[in-house]
This record gives structure tokens, sequence and C-alpha cells, in this order.
């Protein structure tokens, strides 16, 4: 046990004769390491956009709801009636009347 722990701190073990079973045991944990540091930075950075595409989506959600709050506004008949009063216009005073067409047959 002593001469392992020897071994490991002076680092015979990556020079010795049987030495390759041990390089390659950590160049397979250093592979391991790298793509598991990789997927963590992918993960974190798709967060990231997740949190901003939510902002986007909110953002443009308020505008339009603000957008058709405007819109049922300059709808409305009164709003029609100022604007077009401006111009000369106004709303007539004589009712419509019903048009009925018969067939010709």
């Amino acid at each position: 046990m002593k001469k392992n722990i020897y071994s490991i701190l002076k680092g015979t073990f990556l020079v010795s004769d049987d030495s390759f079973k041990n390089w390659r045991v950590i160049i397979f944990i250093s592979l391991l390491a790298i793509v598991m540091i990789a997927s963590s930075h992918s993960a974190d950075n798709k967060v990231y956009e997740i949190a901003r595409l939510k902002n986007d989506v909110n953002e443009m959600r308020s505008e339009f709801v603000d957008g058709r709050s405007k819109l049922m506004k300059l709808k409305m008949e009164s709003e029609v009636m100022m604007a077009m009063k401006g111009k000369g216009i106004a709303p007539s005073v004589i009712p419509p009347k019903k048009i009925k067409v018969k067939s010709q047959q």
C-alpha cells in the first residue's frame, strides 16, 4: 500500500513498463471531463436563450395587447364621429332604408 502511494506521488506509475494502461485511463477520464464541461456550457447557454426568448415573448404580447386596445378605441363610433367632425362630415339624421330585391323567376 505504501509503495502504491509513493508511486502515485512520485509519478513513476506514468513512466513504468506497464504505464500504457494507466495513460489510457487518464486520457479517457480527461476526455469525459471535457465532454461534461462542454455539455454544461451548452446547457447554460440554452437556459439563457430560453430566458431571453421568454422576455421577448412577454414584451411582444404587451405590445399586441396595447395595439389591440388602441384599435378598439379607434373603432368606437364616438371616436369616428369626432375624427370626421374635423373634416366636416356628420352622421346622417335620416335613418337608412332597407332595400329588398325580389328574384326574377
